[in-house]
């Protein structure tokens, strides 16, 4: 992926050559004009700590990306980010239907997953508050289980009760992208979980309220300009649809057997299987198509030569590959193999990184239960993929769940300082990553007990699904008791190391006959964070 060097008046706001060694988060502080406060009542923000998780990765960008340092434009890019997956008989196993996404955001951006209940909403008259506007509520809401960037409304995916699982993907093409606020496609993911129980009812749902609501304004917290229109892949046990859009336009494919894929760019091509009404004739009128020759969605509302489309080098057909590789043995650890693949581009790295990720399992028989599974952690190669069950009475997801501002409504304030979101889980994850980072045998460690906790966890599931038995009690707590369990193996490598730190500093105090006083303070110091001892001369 291009960095920051690779665009010279991008250089140029970073301080040239030598901003090429500040890490990914601070690089986007100076690009965008953000700063990050000590948040009151939360711990303090590490800058520097995402430049442990990802080496950056050259690849190409693909999404309207807009950024205006002190408020003046700076540069047009067009980055990657997410890549949405869908496997049906018979390319899996065991009548089942296989989703799965990662989410690519920016690097400094947390992810949280929530859980909200079914709800019935008597007063009609009522409005629903989303990112940036309202629009009128329905009389009721399914239960959804959703994975999001922590500061906004909607989603970047989910499940909910009924079995029902979106993702979308951020394109462009020749449509204007809308920078005026209105509903964010991760606002239309959340609200076709909660309306819809079935995958095209939930496809209704979105273009109902595209058509009058219409999408648009930022995609990100501060003051950087990120929008885009968007697409979406929609599954339920029996089948799944593509929907693709551009302004209030859009084209959707049926799809009920084989393997699909979305990335950042439209993919519907001449198999339509629904359309916006005056989808064709604004194409025409545009000048984009003819009218005589086979209409072509993505030909008539992109740049893409649809023909070379499954032969280039970009995440879309890469993903299409990693799919069509393992077809007709297809299983949800297939799913997790591929979102986990790096070489391919899917497992993102650099500024724009895979932030969350979630793989669905949907037995078509419907006496099964769903199985979703979440990471809640910047890439799933080193996260662990953790099942939520749909079950009355749930247990909230505390450890996963961001720290809420009351007192500030930061989206609509378009306040220039980002907060603390790090949930307990994301920063246990972080600091465990930062002690083993440059210790081989140590991140072995950790990651073959992340591994072993994860399989134990597949195993239990596979053992629901064939023999058709939930322990209730247990399903009530299974994801939060799995996050505990995975913030206990950081945990223990965080012991290990505040344990050395101990003994090293008593070694110190033997040699150096140093005060207490100084033993407290060098303590306090590695406890925080900055492991700094030093000689009595200095």
């Amino acid at each position: 992926m291009k960095l920051a060097k690779d665009f010279p008046i991008l250089e140029l706001e970073l301080g040239k050559a030598g901003a090429r060694s500040v890490s990914n988060v601070n690089k986007l502080s100076l690009l965008t004009g953000t700063a990050f406060p000590s948040a009151r009542g939360t711990s303090e923000i590490k800058g520097d700590s995402f430049r442990q998780l990802m080496p950056p990765l050259a690849t190409p960008l693909s999404v309207h990306l807009s950024l205006r340092v002190a408020g003046r434009p700076v540069k047009k890019m067009e980055p990657f980010s997410c890549d949405t997956f869908v496997a049906l008989p018979p390319a899996t196993v065991d009548n089942r239907i296989i989703f799965g996404k990662n989410s690519d955001r920016l690097c400094d951006e947390v992810q949280e997953v929530v859980y909200f209940p079914p709800a019935v909403h008597d007063n009609l008259g009522e409005r629903l508050k989303c990112t940036y506007i309202e629009i009128d509520q329905v009389s009721e809401t399914y239960a959804v289980v959703l994975s999001r960037p922590a500061w906004l409304w909607g989603a970047e995916m989910g499940a909910n009760e009924h079995g029902v699982c979106i993702g979308n993907e951020a394109v462009r093409g020749r449509e204007e992208v809308c920078d005026e606020e209105a509903l964010l496609g991760m606002d239309l993911v959340r609200l076709g979980l909660e309306r819809a129980d079935t995958a095209e009812k939930a496809l209704n749902v979105i273009v109902d309220l595209l058509e009058k609501y219409g999408q648009g304004g930022n995609c990100t917290e501060g003051r950087m300009i990120f929008s885009y229109h968007n697409s979406f892949l929609i599954a339920d046990r029996n089948e799944a649809w593509i929907l693709e859009t551009a302004g209030k336009y859009w084209a959707a494919e049926k799809v009920q057997e084989g393997v699909r894929n979305i990335s950042n760019q439209l993919s519907i091509t001449t198999k339509i299987d629904r359309e916006h009404p005056d989808m064709r004739n604004y194409a025409k009128r545009k000048g984009w198509w003819d009218g005589k020759k086979e209409f072509d969605f993505a030909a008539a509302y992109s740049y893409l030569d649809t023909a070379k489309m499954m032969t280039s080098s970009g995440r879309y057909c890469e993903g299409y590959k990693l799919l069509n590789k393992h077809k007709g043995n297809i299983t949800f650890e297939t799913m997790m193999e591929i979102l986990r693949d790096k070489p391919s581009g899917i497992n993102m790295e650099g500024e724009f990184l895979t932030t969350a990720s979630m793989v669905s399992i949907l037995p078509q028989d419907s006496s099964l239960p769903c199985i979703h599974f979440f990471t809640g952690t910047p890439d799933p190669e080193r996260s662990v993929f953790k099942p939520f069950i749909f079950m009355p009475h749930i247990s909230q997801l505390l450890d996963t769940s961001s720290p809420t501002f009351e007192l500030e409504d930061l989206v609509k304030k378009k306040s220039h300082f980002k907060p603390d979101r790090r949930h307990p889980l994301y920063q246990k994850h972080e600091q465990a990553l930062e002690v083993v980072n440059n210790n081989e045998e140590k991140a072995k460690i950790m990651l073959d007990n992340m591994r072993k906790l994860e399989k134990g966890l597949f195993r239990e599931m596979e053992s629901i699904l064939q023999n058709k038995h939930l322990d209730v009690e247990k399903i009530v707590n299974l994801f939060p008791q799995c996050t505990k369990d995975e913030i206990q193996i950081y945990q223990s490598n965080l012991s290990v190391k505040l344990s050395l730190y101990i003994l090293e500093m008593m070694t110190c105090m033997k040699r150096t006959q140093c005060h207490i006083d100084s033993f407290i303070k060098v303590f306090i110091e590695c406890v925080i964070g900055k492991p700094c001892l030093q000689s009595p001369e200095s």
